[in-house]
């Protein structure tokens, strides 16, 4: 009589092929219900493959850039990520397997699933998904729960200690300048700057407050600056298709970004941000002259687009936005000072 082969490898298509030909041969038999129970298995692992695939793709803007995600890593990678998928499967690690067995045998009475839905089940495999999966993806925002997260019903619960982000709308231009006001006048200080330049920059930046990037869970990154995630960001991140202006001609890319908690974080990393980069110290040498500080700002390449200066200097002299900040502060000059 013919054994059931383990389909233990990720390209192992014969095994599979066996298991076909028994439960053909013998419908009823165990070896059926066994050759049922493995191809259970095999779609399962297939599943947790596309699965792992999606958060491959969801970290690859991170990726680009660094030397150690060559074609040839991430080759190996996905040879080892579907081997794991198999390895998962087999352990039983999520269960779909046993549900998969149950609808198709009918044996409703009998079976009992071997999961992390089970209310009784041990939950370490979790854990070894985690630690499996995590060496790999370079402080991608992507992560998988762990026990502590699951209640006593299998379901995630969400972490008690954790405040969402409060919102941040804005109905209006008019909003947008009253709402950030004290936030630019405050940080502005601290480099010498109009403070209705950092409004009009983050304005021309977000499009007055209404497209700020949001991250993975849909929640904003506060970021109203638009300040890239390069190497030296330890922070969150948000990915973010973008036109980036190469040779006088618009090209969509895709960027990370900084992620903040809070509207004052943003400003305040964005003085940060200009402080730490020598490319931007000579701006920064001009900063009591808006228009001079806004095109050495462009010149030293904190944006792409040639026009980024003169954009915000629209903004700046418009009567609607002199309007608003009048509205909110006494006096305020808009003249470059000689």
């Amino acid at each position: 009589m013919n054994k059931i082969g383990d389909i233990n490898n990720y390209h192992d298509l014969t095994g599979l092929q066996n298991l076909k030909a028994q439960a053909k041969n013998a419908p009823d038999s165990a070896e059926s219900k066994e050759a049922l129970k493995k191809a259970a298995q095999h779609f399962e692992s297939i599943f947790i493959g596309m699965m792992l695939k999606s958060m491959r793709e969801a970290n690859k803007a991170f990726e680009e850039g660094n030397p150690m995600h060559s074609n040839t890593t991430r080759f190996f990678r996905d040879m080892y990520d579907q081997q794991l998928a198999t390895d998962m499967s087999d352990n039983g690690s999520m269960g779909l397997a046993d549900i998969i067995v149950q609808q198709l045998s009918g044996d409703t009475d009998s079976f009992k699933a071997a999961s992390v839905l089970r209310n009784d089940a041990t939950l370490a495999n979790l854990q070894n998904i985690k630690a499996s999966i995590k060496p790999n993806l370079d402080n991608s925002t992507v992560s998988v729960a762990t026990p502590e997260q699951f209640d006593t019903q299998g379901n995630i619960e969400q972490n008690k200690q954790a405040q969402p982000k409060p919102d941040m709308s804005f109905e209006s231009p008019e909003d947008f300048v009253n709402k950030l006001w004290d936030f630019a006048k405050n940080t502005a200080k601290k480099i010498g700057l109009n403070p209705a330049v950092m409004l009009a920059q983050s304005a021309l930046e977000t499009g007055w407050g209404q497209h700020v990037i949001k991250d993975q869970q849909g929640q904003s990154s506060f970021n109203l600056f638009n300040v890239k995630a390069h190497r030296d960001w330890e922070g969150d991140k948000a990915a973010k298709s973008t036109l980036e202006f190469e040779n006088g001609v618009a090209v969509k890319k895709v960027e990370p970004f900084r992620v903040y908690n809070s509207i004052q974080d943003s400003f305040d990393d964005f003085i940060e941000f200009l402080n730490s980069n020598g490319r931007y110290q000579d701006a920064l040498k001009s900063a009591n002259d808006s228009e001079q500080f806004l095109q050495k700002l462009q010149h030293a390449g904190y944006a792409t687009d040639p026009n980024y200066a003169d954009k915000i200097i629209g903004i700046l002299q418009s009567d609607r936005f002199k309007d608003m900040i009048n509205n909110v502060t006494e006096t305020v000059s808009f003249e470059s000072e000689e």
